[in-house]
C-alpha cells in the first residue's frame, strides 16, 4: 500500500472515533506504525491531511452524481437512482460522512470551509440540472427550495444509520424519498429561495480550473497512469488541447476510456465541465 493511502486510512479510523481537533498527529504516525519525518514526507500538517481526505471522499460523490445526472436518459429511473446512489455512498463511507456531517460547521481553517463549499455548490449544479430536466417549468419558481429540500433529505435521512446505528432497506428509502420531492415538486406554491437570495448565499468559490491547470493535470497523469487504454486516451487528449484535431464524439470517448480509474476520475469531471458534454 502506499505510504500516504495509508497515513489517510489509519487516521480516518481515529478521527472517526476522537474528531479532527482530538487527534494529533503523533497519535496518527503511532498508529500508522512510522515515524513523524515519514508522515511530513507525505503531508506538511494534519490540515493537509484533512483537505486530502476530503478531496478523495468529494471528488468520488461529485464525479458520480454528475455522470448519473448527465447519462440516465430514462426520467423515471434519475431521481431513484440520484438518492440510491447518494445513499449508498455515504453507507460506504460511513465514517467519513460521519466526520463531515459533525464538524463541518466548526472553521477548522479558511481553506476548509472554501474546499467544502466548492464541492457543495458543485453538487448543486447537479442537482438543479436534474430537477430541471424532471419538472421543467413546474419549479420555475420554487427550484431552488428544492434543492435545499433535497440536500435537507439525504442529510436527515443519512443521519439515521451514521449517528443511531439504523439497519435501513436503502431501496425503500430511495423510493420514499422520490415520493416526497414529486409531492414538493408539483405541489409547492409558495416559493422561499429567489433567485437573487441564491446567489446571496454563495460563499466565493475557489478560482475556476483554467486550461492551463487542466493542461498541467494531465501531464501530470500520463506520467502516473500505466493501464495502456487510460495511459494512451490521456496523451491523446494532452495532443488535443495543444492543437485540437478531435471530434467531439471521440473526446468524449477518450475521456469515457479514463473516467473510472481511481486517479483520473476526477480530471475527467474537469473534461466534461470543459467541453460541455
Amino acid at each position: 500500500m502506499i505510504k500516504k493511502q495509508l497515513i489517510m486510512e489509519k487516521a480516518l479510523e481515529l478521527f472517526a472515533q476522537r474528531g479532527f481537533e482530538a487527534t494529533s498527529v503523533q497519535q496518527i504516525t503511532e498508529h500508522c506504525g512510522i515515524s513523524k519525518g515519514a508522515f511530513y514526507l507525505s503531508f506538511k500538517s494534519k490540515d493537509e491531511l484533512i483537505l486530502a481526505l476530503i478531496d478523495h471522499f468529494m471528488v468520488q460523490v461529485t464525479v458520480d452524481v454528475d455522470y448519473l445526472v448527465r447519462n440516465t436518459t430514462n426520467h423515471q429511473e434519475l431521481l431513484h437512482k440520484f438518492y440510491f446512489t447518494l445513499l449508498d455512498s455515504f453507507y460506504r463511507h460511513s465514517d467519513f460522512a460521519k466526520i463531515l456531517m459533525k464538524e463541518q460547521s466548526q472553521s477548522i481553517s479558511k481553506e476548509f470551509i472554501l474546499k467544502t463549499r466548492s464541492y457543495d455548490i458543485r453538487f448543486e449544479e447537479s442537482i438543479q440540472m436534474m430537477l430541471e430536466r424532471l419538472y421543467g417549468n413546474e419549479i420555475k419558481d420554487t427550484k431552488y427550495d428544492l434543492i435545499y429540500c433535497v440536500k435537507g433529505f439525504l442529510r436527515i435521512y443519512s443521519e439515521l444509520f451514521l449517528f443511531h446505528n439504523v439497519e435501513l432497506d436503502l431501496e425503500r428509502l430511495s423510493q420514499s424519498l422520490v415520493e416526497k420531492t414529486n409531492i414538493l415538486a408539483r405541489h409547492s406554491t409558495i416559493p422561499f429561495i429567489s433567485e437573487e437570495l441564491n446567489k446571496l448565499l454563495q460563499l466565493p468559490l475557489e478560482q475556476e480550473v483554467t486550461k492551463e491547470e487542466i493542461v498541467k493535470i494531465l501531464e501530470q497523469k500520463t506520467k502516473e497512469v500505466e493501464e495502456p487504454i487510460e495511459k494512451e486516451s490521456l496523451v491523446l487528449l494532452l495532443e488535443h488541447f495543444s492543437q485540437p484535431t478531435l471530434k467531439p464524439a471521440i473526446v468524449k470517448g477518450l475521456i469515457e476510456n479514463i473516467r473510472n480509474h481511481p486517479q483520473c476520475n476526477w480530471i475527467a469531471y474537469l473534461l466534461v465541465k470543459y467541453y460541455g458534454f
